[in-house]
């Protein structure tokens, strides 16, 4: 990729239109679980609403993400955008449990068709020396528009009822839809595609073992934040009587403080150890998560939440840079990126369960240091997995 200089139209593009949809989600996703128990979920279902998107998502990723190194990008972005915007009418006239569990299903599908595929298009794009910054920028759409979605759902909420925000969410992701339709190129000026030449194998790829840090790595994140989107509000609510506009507050703000430092941070892990960055804010999200269970206070619970924010933004750029520079090496962007949204999606369906489970049979803030243990665990075989492996010396 030397010498590449970055696509602006086809990052700003794709910037803005993950921007729209993610809001979206932000806007709807926060507000599920109070929405559930108010129909009469218990913690273990609350818990499949939120595992059955990572279920079908997880499972779809590999599918979508391979084909997309041999098809292109946009034969999946463009059908993508539209199923969220068709989904969101779906959850208008969802009145169930079970139908929220449905609903979720296919929404992961859609999910799996978008994520993955996006952030191999933006890793094709991006200039050798500039993969921090350039997913620093990138993710920056993710965390602003998932820190902006629960505000406005939560408003919304306060102020009309929960219909709103599923249609101004299907509202948004129309705005992806448009926006890749006419402004990304056609599919066979993509640099994307093998045109006959195969990517590595999967099995070279999982072989590998600093991909398997970094998924782990992610995967412990993701099962943190599984818990804290699926179990803050409750906590919030059950125990402080918060608002639904508080809940939004406190849900959108680790993911906007980690959206904040995501380009500094990028740009930092260009010139720094990328390993460093991403140990430390390990520890810092270590301890984060751990101090949600001694929360006395609702400030307690902003504090824990400002803490897991800046873990966040110091650690997923660098790793995500780190993936980005394995994906070119293989010729395997979107294997490389489904794997890393795979994490994502398992992260999300553990700690989702994991939550509901120690709600239903413990005590919920119990779910918080077990979510801490697995992060310091999956930091430590990170580290590890970043070391080179010794050669084996053949003494015949």
């Amino acid at each position: 990729m030397t010498g590449i200089k970055l696509n602006k139209k086809i990052f700003g593009t794709l910037f803005f239109s993950i921007f729209a949809a993610v809001t979206g989600v932000g806007i709807v996703v926060p507000l599920l679980p109070i929405y559930a128990y108010d129909l009469g979920a218990s913690g273990f279902y609350i818990g499949l609403i939120f595992g059955a998107f990572s279920l079908s998502r997880t499972f779809f990723l590999p599918y979508f993400g391979r084909l997309s190194d041999l098809k292109g990008r946009k034969p999946f972005i463009v059908p993508g955008f539209l199923a969220y915007a068709l989904i969101s009418i779906a959850f208008v006239y969802s009145n169930s449990v079970d139908s929220l569990i449905v609903i979720r299903f296919f929404h992961g599908i859609a999910s799996a068709m978008l994520m993955p595929v996006i952030q191999a298009y933006i890793g094709d794009i991006t200039p050798k020396g500039r993969e921090g910054i350039t997913m620093g920028m990138f993710n920056m759409s993710l965390f602003l528009g998932l820190s902006l979605g629960p505000v406005i759902g939560g408003t919304l909420k306060d102020h009309f009822s929960l219909q709103e925000s599923f249609f101004c969410m299907g509202l948004l992701a129309l705005i992806g839809f448009f926006l890749c339709l006419f402004l990304l190129p056609p599919t066979t000026s993509e640099q994307a595609i093998s045109h006959g030449k195969n990517p590595f194998s999967w099995k070279m790829l999982l072989n590998d073992r600093l991909v398997a840090g970094l998924f782990l790595f992610r995967f412990a994140y993701l099962v943190c934040v599984g818990i804290i989107w699926g179990f803050i509000p409750l906590l919030a609510d059950m125990e402080f009587a918060a608002s639904s506009s508080l809940i939004g507050v406190l849900v959108m703000l680790g993911v906007f403080i980690s959206g904040l430092i995501h380009v500094p941070m990028g740009y930092l892990a260009d010139r720094i150890s990328k390993k460093l960055m991403v140990t430390a804010g390990g520890l810092i999200i270590s301890y984060a998560i751990f101090s949600f269970e001694w929360a006395d206070r609702i400030e307690d619970l902003v504090i824990a939440s400002v803490l897991f924010g800046l873990g966040g933004g110091i650690s997923m750029p660098a790793l995500m840079a780190m993936a980005v520079l394995k994906g070119s090496r293989f010729n395997a962007m979107g294997s490389i990126m489904a794997l890393m949204t795979v994490a994502h999606s398992l992260g999300m369906l553990c700690g989702g369960l994991v939550g509901g489970f120690m709600m239903d049979f413990f005590q919920l803030r119990r779910a918080f240091p077990l979510g801490a243990v697995v992060m310091m665990i999956c930091t430590g075989f990170f580290l590890v997995s970043t070391y080179p492996q010794k050669q084996r010396i053949n003494k015949n």
